[in-house]
């Protein structure tokens, strides 16, 4: 699955101190290879360079809402 700007993700990276945290896709880099790789920001900071199975769609926040209200 890819990514646009924008997106909410979580990170997965055990090297990361973003690891298991939600941040927002600010920028997506196509490599010569024909990936991407993402910039996410996150409250306290942002890291670049995130290979695709590396970040998870974050829940939808209004879908929650919904769920909610039913």
């Amino acid at each position: 699955m890819s990514f646009d700007e924008d997106d909410r993700v979580i990170l997965h990276d055990e090297h990361s101190d973003y690891d298991g945290e939600e941040g927002q896709v600010t920028q997506v880099m196509d490599t010569m290879f024909g990936d991407s790789t993402y910039t996410v920001s996150f409250e306290d900071g942002q890291e670049t360079g995130i290979p695709e199975d590396a970040l998870e769609a974050a829940a939808d926040e209004d879908a929650d809402d919904e769920e909610d209200e039913a």
